[in-house]
Formats: structure tokens, C-alpha cells, sequence
């Protein structure tokens, strides 16, 4: 049997209905533009992290870089790095704070992919046992049961909490090297 994962509520946005105007939506959550919702939870020098504005499921995120880029391979090696160290932290944190049982983790990458964003950015989605429900089927809709601004006040604190134990441990196994 064959299911599709879908958000019904994200075609007009992916259609060009309902997107704010400005050229490029995450370079505006960067630049801290009030045209857009932001929803950021965490940002370092080089990166944002953001909740999906059309989640999967509670607690899924966006990592992107804080320059516009479209393609993974226009990384830098140390953005490499640190993009997988904040991976690694949004696991941290979304397992401190839902308790998933596993993870999808992955780019859309130009139009093909079903990117509608043209702006290089990681998913990370959260994922539970028997996700889809009664009114999901019947219903063609998901329903997040969180608040999206419950959930972002709640992924900051813990970023906050998590951030500093996070980087001493980084730190400590690189002075090991």
C-alpha cells in the first residue's frame, strides 16, 4: 500500500498564493524582515534554525545558511561541519522536548525535488509510532497539536539550555585531537 505525505494547507504557499513579497523568505528570517513569520529558534554566525512554517509533524525544523545559497556543495568545509553539529543539536534538542522514536533528514534541492523554497535548507522532521490518524484519513489534514508559537518558545529555552553543555563537549573532544 502506497501513502503520500502531503500538507494540504501549504498549496497556496507553494503555488505563490499567500507568500510574503520579498525575494528569498529565509534570507528575510535572517534579516529579521517583519514581512515574514519567523519562526527562529536558535541562530549562530553562520546559520538559522527555524520551525517549518507547514510542519510534518511538531518540532519540525529548518537549517540554513545565513547567505543565500542553493546547492549543498556551495558549503564551505567549515559550514559542513558545523551544519552537522547542528544536526546533531536539533536531535538533542527535539529529543529533550517530544521524545521522537526516529528522524527523516534531508534537502530538496531545485524545482525537481519539490522545493519550494530556492534556498538551501535541511529538514529535520521528527517522527512518531502511528503518526497517521482518524483525521488525517478522513480528513485530508494534519493536525499539529502544538501551537507553532508554544513550540518555538519551548525549542529556544531548550537550545539555550542544551547550547552551552553542547559546546563544551565539542570543544573538549577537539582539544582531544
Amino acid at each position: 500500500m502506497r501513502h503520500n505525505l502531503f500538507v494540504p494547507n501549504k498549496m497556496p504557499y507553494a503555488k505563490g498564493k499567500n507568500r510574503p513579497d520579498v525575494p528569498c523568505i529565509l534570507c528575510a528570517i535572517v534579516e529579521k524582515n517583519e514581512k515574514v513569520q519567523r519562526l527562529e529558534v536558535h541562530r549562530t554566525e553562520r546559520f538559522t534554525i527555524s520551525l517549518n512554517l507547514y510542519p510534518y509533524s511538531p518540532g519540525h525544523l529548518l537549517i540554513f545558511p545565513n547567505r543565500h545559497i542553493l546547492d549543498v556543495r556551495e558549503l564551505s568545509q567549515e559550514e559542513v561541519q558545523e551544519l552537522h553539529e547542528l544536526q546533531c543539536l536539533c536531535f538533542e534538542v527535539l529529543t529533550c522536548a517530544y521524545q521522537p522514536r526516529g528522524y527523516n533528514v534531508g534537502y530538496n534541492m531545485g524545482d525537481a525535488s519539490g522545493a519550494s523554497i530556492a534556498h538551501l535548507h535541511l529538514h529535520v522532521v521528527p517522527r512518531y509510532p502511528r503518526e497517521l490518524g482518524f483525521m488525517d484519513v478522513i480528513g485530508g489534514a494534519r493536525i499539529i497539536i502544538e501551537d507553532p508559537n508554544a513550540t518555538q518558545e519551548k525549542l529556544s529555552e531548550i537550545f539555550q539550555e542544551l547550547i552551552t553543555p553542547y559546546e563544551r563537549k565539542k570543544h573538549n573532544e577537539q582539544s582531544r585531537l
